[in-house]
């Protein structure tokens, strides 16, 4: 298996995994009531949990699209000619004009 389609796969199976973490702690969240101060700091513990799952998340997808840029080739640059100016100089008296033409 290539390296870069190796990385595909790893992110994939990663991205998977974090997924269905994420639901688990969602499902978990929904149960915890905040009758006393141990429920609160159990909620905000799970909160904290999902903000870094969704932060890994984010940067998981985010190191697969730059990963993919990697492997996009520039197109290259059109090759455009230049068109010279003709043009000429001429002195007429103490003053110098250039024509182009």
């Amino acid at each position: 298996m290539s390296h870069p389609r190796f990385l595909v796969v790893l992110t994939s199976l990663s991205l998977a995994t974090v997924a269905l973490l994420g639901a688990a702690l969602d499902a978990s969240a929904q149960v915890v009531i905040p009758t006393n101060r141990n429920g609160l700091i159990q909620q905000n513990e799970l909160q904290t949990l999902r903000n870094q799952l969704q932060r890994q998340q984010f940067q998981q997808q985010q190191q697969l699209y730059r990963e993919q840029d990697r492997q996009i080739v520039p197109k290259p640059r059109p090759e455009v000619p230049i068109v010279k100016q003709n043009c000429q100089s001429q002195v007429i008296g103490t003053t110098i004009s250039r024509v182009c033409r």
